[in-house]
């Protein structure tokens, strides 16, 4: 009479060639598929599996019972992806995570083929324009802050020149609020986000506060009165001349 399998059998990944493979819980709590021979070895075996991503050869060691899912998570390290990034083909079929590599028919040195998922890859794209775009705003930041500093330090200049009771003209302080407004348009057209958005801020603030200075000083330089050098000459009264006495 056939005895049935316990009651912790199970059904196979459905990977093998023949009829339904079960599995057996033994004690200590190791998995064991039935039909296979009653020894167990204490430990899996380890295979050496070849891995092509792309142009990139991968020398794999793992556990010829372990999942597909398990050998993910060696090529994270390999590769960089990320298990749910991943798509691993053994004989031109893609293999699930839970499916066992022995039961597939992986041995020593088989070869699969790793590719990235299409829905992970356009993802990476769009990041990596995305970040592409973030440094091209940080760059643009950095021109106008280092434009900034430049007139700035020509708002300082002519503020000390006023406070000194020296008149300025006109014409220096307008042309410098107009250079400061280019700036101003600039920092306005910039799409930014994150950190490019505070440094776009801080920017921002620095042309307003100068224009805003300009703007007083102007002011206060239309009150200022130009000083006018007078050169006072010394006269001097003609020396008499010397008469002089001829003799014949």
């Amino acid at each position: 009479m056939m005895m049935s399998s316990g009651s912790d059998s199970g059904s196979g990944s459905g990977c093998g060639e023949g009829g339904d493979i079960g599995w057996e819980k033994r004690p200590g709590g190791m998995l064991v598929q039935t039909g296979r021979s009653d020894y167990v070895s204490p430990l899996p075996r380890l295979i050496r599996v070849r891995v092509s991503y792309g142009a990139a050869r991968y020398d794999v060691s793992v556990a010829s019972q372990a999942t597909f899912g398990e050998l993910k998570k060696l090529l994270t390290a390999e590769t960089g992806l990320q298990t749910a990034e991943q798509r691993l083909l053994y004989k031109g079929k893609e293999r699930g995570n839970s499916e066992f590599l022995d039961m597939c028919g992986l041995k020593d040195r088989s070869k699969l083929v790793l590719m990235e998922d299409p829905a992970s890859l356009e993802k990476r794209y769009i990041e990596m324009r995305r970040n592409a775009k973030m440094e091209s705003t940080r760059r643009a930041i950095s021109a106008v802050s280092l434009e900034v500093d430049k007139l700035s330090d020509q708002v300082t200049t002519i503020e000390k020149s006023i406070s000194s009771g020296n008149k300025v003209p006109e014409v220096q302080i307008t042309t410098l609020i107009e250079l400061l407004m280019r700036q101003a348009v600039k920092l306005d057209n910039m799409t930014t986000e994150g950190d490019t958005a505070s440094q776009k801020n801080i920017q921002a603030k620095r042309v307003q506060k100068c224009v805003e200075t300009l703007d007083v000083l102007k002011i206060t330089n239309s009150r200022v009165k130009p000083v006018v050098v007078t050169t006072k000459w010394e006269t001097f009264e003609p020396q008499p001349t010397t008469q002089w006495e001829f003799f014949e």
